[in-house]
This record gives C-alpha cells, sequence and structure tokens, in this order.
C-alpha cells in the first residue's frame, strides 16, 4: 500500500486495500509517542486482531528435520572370499533378495581349497592328530562351513567346489558378482543387511547441536503410510561439522520388525530435547521479522498499537523466545499484526531498541578536479576514501552549488570540498577550499561570490577603515530601503 495515499473518509487504496483509520494524538506519552496508531474498535474487529501476553515459560524445544532411511551399520555383513577361484554357481540372483542364516550364497573352485583338503585327508589317512587339527583349523579360516569339513573326514574325499553360506538373516545388497567370475581375496561380493533395526542419518543446524544428546526421544513419520508414527531414539550425535551446510549429522535408531522400513526413504523426524530453564517467550506468529530486526506489535489499550524491536533467541515450532526489548505481562497482537506494522513503522523511532544507522547528509574531502563541465555546472574529482559514507577513493561527477564560482576550478585544482547529498543519487560540491601550490588551504577560495558595494553612507568615515579590518557591512535595497542585506568579512 502506498503510504502517502490518504482520504478523509473511509474507502480502499489504489491496490484495492482497505484503508485503516488513523487518529492524531497530542500526548507525548509512551501510549502516543511516534509509531503508535489509533484504531477504532469496529476496525480492530474486523481485521481479526488478537493478543497474547508474553510470558516467562520453560523451554520445550522440539527439533523437526528430515533424513533418510539406512541399513544399521552393525548387523551389516560383507561378504569377502579368502582365497583366488572361479565362481561355478551363484544362488542369489537379484539385489534385494531376501536370505535366511545358513542358506547357501555361491559355490566357488579354488586350487588352494582343493590342497587344504588334501591335506586334512592325508592327515586323516596317517592318523596324524596334529596334522588333523592344523589342517581343519586351515580350512575354518579360510571360512570353510563345519558341515563341509565333517564331511570331508566321513568321506575322505576332496570336493572340487565348496559352497559357502548366508552368515545371518536378511536382504542382498551391493551384489557384485555373477557366476563365472573370477574373485580374489579383498574383492566384496556382496553384503547381507538385517533390517530388524534401521538406522535413521539427520542433519541439524550448528546452533542445535548443543540441544541434542545420545537417548532422546525420537518420533519419525513417513510419506508413504500417512497416519503411522514410529518412536525410536538418538543414537549418536557425530563430533564434527559439514563446513558447506554448516549441519550437524544425527544417528537415530527405530526398531524394524514388520520390515516395512526400508532403505533410502525419506522420513521426516522430530527429536524432543530436554526440557530447559524458564524464559520468555512469545508465539511464534507473534514476532515479525525483517533483514534488518525483528518487531513486535504492542497492544497498548484503548485501541493504540505500536511497534517496537525486539531481540529474539531460540525459535521453536510454537514459541519464541525474546532476549530483550520486551517485558513480562506486556500484550503482543498476533493476528493482523503484519498490517499494524506497516502503518506504524512510517512514524516509529524505535526508541526502547535503536541502533543508529544514520549517515551525515554531508561530508568534507580531499579532491582533485580532472575536469570541468561549466555549461552543466559540473565537475569531475577524484576523491579520497570517506568512511563516515563507506565509499572508497574513486573519480566521479559532481554538481557544483549556484554559490561556488566554477571560474575557480580548473583541471588539476586541488581542494577541500564539502559533498551534500541531496537526493538518491544525487551528490552536490556545496563548498571548497582550493589549496594553494605548497598544499596549505587558502580560506577565502571561491566559496561565494560578491560583488564589491557600489557606495557607502555618507556617514561611514571610510578613512578610518585599515587593510584586513574585519567589517560589517549592508546593503540597502533600491525599491524597499527598508529591506537591508547584512554581509561580515574578514580581508
Amino acid at each position: 500500500m502506498d503510504p502517502n495515499y490518504r482520504r478523509d473518509q473511509p474507502g480502499k487504496s489504489p491496490m484495492g486495500m482497505d484503508l485503516i483509520p488513523v487518529y492524531e494524538e497530542n500526548e507525548t506519552s509512551m501510549d502516543s509517542g511516534p509509531g503508535t496508531i489509533t484504531i477504532s474498535p469496529d476496525v480492530v474487529n474486523n481485521i481479526g486482531v488478537r493478543t497474547v501476553k508474553a510470558e516467562y515459560l520453560p523451554i520445550h524445544s522440539e527439533i523437526k528435520t528430515v533424513g533418510y532411511v539406512q541399513y544399521d551399520e552393525d548387523k551389516l555383513v560383507h561378504i569377502h572370499p579368502r582365497v583366488e577361484g572361479w565362481v561355478e554357481k551363484l544362488y542369489v540372483k537379484a539385489a534385494g533378495d531376501p536370505i535366511k542364516r545358513g542358506q547357501p550364497l555361491y559355490k566357488l573352485y579354488s586350487p588352494e581349497l582343493v590342497n587344504a583338503q588334501e591335506e586334512l585327508v592325508l592327515a586323516l589317512n596317517r592318523d596324524n592328530v596334529r596334522l588333523i587339527k592344523a589342517s581343519e583349523d586351515r580350512l575354518k579360516a579360510l571360512q570353510i562351513a563345519g558341515s563341509v569339513i565333517n564331511q570331508i573326514k566321513q568321506t575322505r574325499k576332496v570336493q572340487q567346489a565348496i559352497t559357502f553360506y548366508a552368515p545371518q538373516t536378511g536382504v542382498v545388497d551391493n551384489l557384485n558378482v555373477r557366476e563365472g567370475f573370477y574373485v580374489k581375496p579383498g574383492m566384496n561380493l556382496m553384503s547381507v543387511g538385517d533390517l530388524s533395526t534401521v538406522w535413521v542419518e539427520a542433519e541439524i543446524f550448528e546452533r542445535q547441536a548443543e540441544l541434542v544428546e545420545a537417548g532422546q526421544a525420537v518420533t519419525m513419520t513417513l510419506d508413504y503410510m500417512p497416519g503411522r508414527e514410529w518412536l525410536g531414539k538418538v543414537d549418536y550425535v557425530y563430533p564434527t561439522l559439514n563446513d558447506e551446510t554448516r549441519t550437524v549429522r544425527v544417528r537415530l535408531r527405530f526398531d524394524n520388525e514388520d520390515y516395512v522400513l526400508k532403505p533410502n526413504m525419506f522420513a521426516q523426524v522430530t527429536i524432543a530435547t530436554a526440557e530447559g530453564e524458564e524464559k520468555l517467550m512469545l508465539p511464534t506468529e507473534a514476532l515479525i521479522r525483517t533483514g534488518d530486526q525483528d518487531r513486535v506489535v504492542l497492544a497498548l489499550g484503548e485501541g493504540k498499537f505500536k511497534s517496537i524491536a525486539v531481540i529474539a533467541g531460540n525459535i521453536g515450532e510454537n514459541h519464541v523466545e525474546i532476549i530483550s526489548g520486551l517485558e513480562p505481562g506486556e500484550e503482543v497482537v498476533s493476528s493482523a499484526q503484519f498490517l499494524l506494522d506497516s502503518e506504524s513503522s512510517k512514524t516509529s523511532d524505535f526508541k526502547r531498541m535503536h541502533h543508529e544507522d544514520s549517515k551525515p547528509q554531508s561530508v568534507w574531502v580531499e579532491a582533485k578536479i580532472e575536469s570541468v563541465m561549466a555549461e552543466h555546472r559540473m565537475v569531475t574529482a577524484t576523491h579520497s576514501a570517506i568512511s563516515e559514507w563507506d565509499w572508497p577513493a574513486m573519480t566521479m561527477d559532481f554538481i557544483v552549488s549556484e554559490n561556488i564560482d566554477l571560474s575557480a576550478l580548473s583541471k588539476g585544482t586541488q581542494l577541500h570540498m564539502e559533498i551534500t547529498k541531496s537526493g538518491t543519487d544525487r551528490y552536490e560540491i556545496t563548498e571548497i577550499h582550493i589549496k594553494d601550490a605548497d598544499g596549505t588551504t587558502n580560506q577565502s577560495s571561491a566559496t561565494q561570490t560578491n560583488r564589491p558595494m557600489s557606495s557607502i553612507r555618507d556617514d561611514v568615515q571610510s578613512d578610518r577603515i585599515a587593510l584586513n579590518q574585519a567589517t560589517s557591512t549592508q546593503k540597502a535595497d533600491a525599491e524597499d530601503p527598508e529591506h537591508s542585506y547584512q554581509q561580515h568579512s574578514g580581508m
């Protein structure tokens, strides 16, 4: 809404918004000082103004964030061969296949396994207890199942290909092998993950990290099953911070007995942090956040409202902490406050929390004339840095005030000049002190052009005026003798 659009009767602005009646007051108290507006009861009711009191409440922080379901890595097993060989048969066909503990995974032919079996058979034939024990230990170290070792001992026959079995119940993940593949130690053939429990990897903001600790209760919901809620707990808070997102990773643990939760599902989680000390609180909807400051609208009673600045602390889902700027028990607008704040901010001085950010309208600076554009009464000048305006040293064009003799300026002139801001992007030279050749400032520079007096009154004794004597003169207006112009000078 255009703040300059005003009418003396109800109506709408050019944007179609209802005009709000505002009444002038003569008092100077807070109830009617700068920024205070008065709204009629009918308008207050029509725009739906609601108020709440600022009060001390214990902090019940709930941190809401998102995360992804992952395997519980404590129950994730990676399958690696311990010998070189060829996969004769693969019993698992695809990643994601469910398997049970003891189920065959693959059959491997390896010359090393054949040699190990032959050593056991040889030891059995010689009935050498020490060799039998050593041969059995070697086969176990090569992950040969106990049932296979017993079968070799009973039959005393070597198996060309050995079957390997699943170490736990779960699902197959990262299947990296097919029948006929040549494998060797260190190669990850597949992984078997147990989904009876899952992890959820989430991220929280840096300022929230101190509120989260292991063991806190967590609730989780998923979009694909609306209405269902899972209960879990914080399992671990990672000790490092992501330097790009400025967030901390948090690991959450959930039971998954019905195997509904699956890796890579997107989840919304809420972490219930510990109850803290009491703080001055307001509903979050009462706080007005801008780029420069936070504000609230005070309800002063009798239809009076005033927008004031505050400093907000921790912001939760329902309440925000007020660090300063507000007192307990004060009434604050929680609905329609943006409309009231817009009107109040036009004249509010924010006395209760005012940060001076005003800059001077004019400054003095050293400069050098680069060129003169007499027809436009402009000059191009290179000036030193202006700290008051946060300006660096630079060359720019300036308008020259009418009271300055432009003929006194030329390319290369060194001067001390006053720059005055006279518009949004308009800067004018309003006074100058031209420097002499030795660098000293000539205080009698062409700041003002004065014409000599045409005559001196008869009662003035001119022979008593000495050179360089300070004088005060008056020039009478020819058309209006009663109106005169006074001038002081120091020659």
